[in-house]
């Protein structure tokens, strides 16, 4: 029994996937049909990294999506659903829209058009160079919320990402200010990360609300895989549930530590990370050691199912 795990922003990197449309249809098709909906020209983006745009969270969340994707589209091809034996879908933020491509309840073409949207909302939400986020190293969530409440700071946990690891969000000057009350409360780190803004706080809430009349003009399908969402940490096969957990996604936490959590619950042994990277590999092994876990990011990869 395994799930199927999907990154989000922060591990993308350029000429990512490129390899599988290099060499199968499939991933060579996916990838047109989400240039075709989104009307981007996302490996041109992917290749050459032009004026940095794989940083520029309008073009990084859909060539995320994309590269994560395509190479799901390609194992389902190549390898088949019945070997990887599926029984949850998971993924951090954005990649919760691949796991819902990959759990029927998306078709392509809206997912694409929807991560275009979210990506553009997002970027655009606050004033640029007004918030942003950090990243937190040596304390888990409740001991951040703990030091948040007793110092009165104006900063939320954005992703609990594992028990040693945890980002806030924040106006700028807030997420500034409170460094030194964080190292004197004994964290190890605080990196102030390279971000847009203030993502997973109520600096989203105005672009989470336009982008929920987005989700509604959207057909969802029953889904043929149970997904955690990460609005409520919860295991859902509900459409109703899982569109209500998508339209309040992007302004609230990511509850990655206690999906994982959730995840140790059920007879699963197995976790398949498909996408660019190995970050949440490496998230769930600070987390837990209870599962096997496989990244498949390159063709090379593909022999890890032989």
């Amino acid at each position: 029994m395994s799930a199927i795990i999907f990154p989000g922003q922060g591990s993308q990197y350029k000429s990512m996937a490129m390899d599988f449309n290099e060499n199968f249809t499939v991933s060579h098709n996916t990838f047109s049909e989400i240039e075709d909906a989104t009307k981007i020209n996302i490996r041109k983006i992917i290749l050459e990294n032009q004026q940095d745009k794989l940083n520029q969270t309008k073009f990084t969340q859909i060539a995320i999506f994309s590269a994560s994707t395509v190479i799901f589209k390609t194992l389902v091809d190549q390898v088949g659903l019945e070997v990887m034996k599926p029984n949850l879908v998971f993924g951090h933020s954005l990649g919760e829209y691949s796991a819902l491509v990959a759990n029927n309840s998306l078709n392509l073409a809206d997912a694409s058009k929807l991560i275009k949207i979210r990506g553009e909302l997002m970027n655009s939400a606050i004033a640029p160079n007004t918030s942003g986020m950090a990243a937190i190293i040596g304390k888990n969530a409740n001991d951040i919320d703990e030091i948040i409440s007793k110092n009165n700071l104006d900063i939320v946990i954005a992703n609990d990402n594992s028990p040693m690891q945890v980002v806030v969000s924040g106006l700028i000057n807030n997420i500034n200010d409170a460094e030194t009350i964080f190292i004197s409360n004994g964290v190890r780190k605080y990196i102030k990360l390279n971000v847009s803004a203030a993502f997973h706080s109520k600096y989203m809430e105005t672009a989470q609300n336009m982008l929920k009349d987005e989700i509604d003009k959207i057909s969802f399908s029953p889904s043929i895989i149970p997904i955690i969402s990460n609005f409520d940490a919860v295991i859902n096969s509900n459409t109703d549930k899982i569109i209500d957990s998508l339209k309040n996604q992007m302004a609230n936490k990511v509850r990655w530590t206690e999906s994982i959590k959730k995840l140790e619950e059920t007879e699963i042994s197995e976790i398949i990370e498909i996408g660019p990277g190995k970050v949440l590999s490496g998230l769930i092994s600070r987390i837990t050691k209870k599962f096997d876990i496989i990244s498949i990011d390159k063709i090379a990869d593909l022999d890890k199912f032989k």
